[in-house]
């Protein structure tokens, strides 16, 4: 690979000088500068980012790292960062798997935003030390150099609980997400704190996975102990989704007849369900574009207070009243 030592030697230079007339300084004569940039591009030279990254101490390249791309929600997530990081002049990168996590000690990238189980806190609360800039999604972290932007779970589970109890639904299915989910266990909270605050329900919590599969098999397990109608309340819609299609597939028990269901982020998709699914709304292209925002200002240097993105109901027909 051509380096400045191999310009400065055909060009008779420093170093120095070709390092100049590369960054376009007004320290070497225009007539010096044209002639060490054609031998640059004669030689096809190619400038080492890294190097010039180190020098810089900026990249101009946020990244953001999440535990997998799949699910609707991150695509308007993405979108939201992608419009503030561009109008910035920043750049966006998407990163997964721990191997990527060494993009930010080594300062390939200015910041980063955190919605990644494979992180330990420990891990970012280092890198936070080291003055690294960082915005989480995903957890509740302490630090000047981090920042939180957070989804309102809590509320959000409690207006899909109180909207099943309201209706009198005294039998519950919770599905819940993976294992070590900061939204499923702070979602879970609220389910528990709703419970706590009524007589007589019984309920029954199923582990899920935030997926279509984790929906499948929780209705697998409904159908076969269904004696009387139920509530579900599935802690995010793909899985919501799943438990639907295996429940019109394969029983003929009815959604929002027998079977009330509510889900958790109003994907696109539950807008065109029969019947329309119930479930809890928040804007994930401005919760995208805050996280952008706020990291922006932490590399920047300037002071920036945790944010929370607040939810809404959406009532839908998956939703009945109990039959007295």
């Amino acid at each position: 690979m051509v380096s400045i030592k191999d310009i400065a030697k055909k060009a008779g230079v420093s170093i120095s000088t070709v390092s100049y007339a590369l960054n376009g300084s007004s320290k070497v004569t225009d007539e010096t500068s044209s002639r060490i940039l054609a031998i640059a591009q004669e030689l096809n030279y190619i400038p080492n980012a890294a190097a010039r990254t180190l020098k810089k101490r900026e990249s101009k390249i946020i990244g953001v790292f999440l535990t997998d791309f799949k699910g609707e929600v991150y695509g308007d997530l993405l979108d939201g960062m992608k419009e503030v990081a561009n109008t910035q002049g920043y750049d966006l990168i998407v990163c997964s798997g721990k191997q990527s996590h060494r993009m930010l000690p080594e300062r390939m990238i200015d910041g980063a935003i955190i919605l990644d189980q494979a992180f330990e806190s420990e891990e970012l609360l280092e890198y936070a030390d080291r003055n690294h800039k960082i915005v989480v999604l995903d957890r509740e972290l302490d630090h000047k150099n981090i920042n939180q932007v957070l989804l309102d779970n809590k509320a959000g589970a409690t207006l899909a609980m109180e909207y099943l109890i309201e209706r009198g639904h005294q039998k519950m299915y919770i599905v819940t997400g993976p294992p070590g989910s900061f939204d499923s266990m702070q979602r879970m909270k609220a389910v528990k704190q709703a419970l706590d605050r009524v007589d007589h329900i019984e309920w029954i919590e199923i582990e899920g996975d935030f997926k279509k599969s984790g929906g499948e098999k929780a209705a697998k397990q409904i159908i076969a102990d269904y004696k009387d109608p139920v509530a579900v309340f599935c802690l995010n819609d793909e899985m919501a989704i799943g438990l639907c299609n295996q429940i019109t597939e394969n029983s003929s028990l009815v959604i929002g007849e027998q079977i009330h269901l509510i889900g958790f982020d109003n994907i696109e998709l539950t807008r065109y369900m029969q019947p329309r699914l119930a479930t809890i709304d928040y804007s994930k292209r401005k919760w995208g574009a805050l996280a952008a925002e706020q990291l922006i200002k932490l590399i920047a240097g300037d002071t920036v207070e945790n944010e929370r993105i607040y939810v809404t109901l959406v009532e839908g027909e998956s939703v009945g009243y109990a039959v007295k």
